[in-house]
């Protein structure tokens, strides 16, 4: 569709966006299966949940502007999407996955982020108060989620995917005092999952 105005550019982003939360909700099933930290998970079941409602939301967006709701494809969030999945097939420690997942969900939330402030942006130019409402809305959960995120990767779990001597001498954190309590041993990690230690590293 050739695109004449700010509306035409706000309906081709939101039909973007909307494919990108499609994309988005297929995935955190797998990310969530793939995290090893109960936090992590929840977090992810979380976000499934919350995607779920943003996706009705768009509808919203959509019936605000009198248009159907029709989604064009997202090459951003298929790219963002694939590398994510790539890294994960790359890692064979439980910790260093679970700081991986968090990485890969903070470039999604990020792209969100971007997107649904220029959508607002351009709803409230366009004088639609009810659809810049209901995208502040996302907007304001998706800085949420990404805050959240930083806080489960900086409290515990970015700590635990180092290896022993990898951490500055500003890293005075004890694991006595992490969020999450875990032996350093294999016995204590989860049975089934495939570990790339000593003849794996160069």
């Amino acid at each position: 569709m050739e695109m004449q105005s700010l509306q035409d550019l706000f309906l081709d982003e939101l039909r973007d966006v909307l494919h990108a939360e499609n994309q988005i909700l297929k995935a955190l099933p797998r990310m969530k299966k793939a995290a090893s930290s109960p936090d992590l998970q929840s977090a992810f079941q979380e976000h499934i949940v919350q995607t779920q409602g943003q996706i009705e939301r768009l509808g919203r967006v959509f019936e605000a502007f009198g248009e159907k709701p029709k989604a064009k494809p997202c090459k951003a969030m298929q790219g963002i999407i694939e590398e994510g999945k790539e890294m994960m097939e790359e890692v064979g420690d439980d910790d260093v996955m679970d700081a991986t997942l968090i990485g890969s969900a903070q470039k999604v939330e990020h792209y969100e982020i971007a997107s649904y402030g220029t959508l607002r942006t351009y709803a409230q130019l366009l004088g639609n108060d009810e659809a810049a409402r209901l995208l502040q809305e996302t907007l304001d959960e998706e800085k949420e989620t990404d805050q959240k995120l930083t806080a489960l990767a900086e409290n515990g779990i970015n700590v635990e995917a180092m290896e022993p001597g990898e951490q500055g001498e500003d890293a005075k954190t004890p694991a006595a005092t992490r969020g999450r309590a875990k032996a350093r041993t294999g016995a204590a990690r989860p049975a089934g999952r495939a570990k790339a230690r000593g003849a794996a590293r160069k």
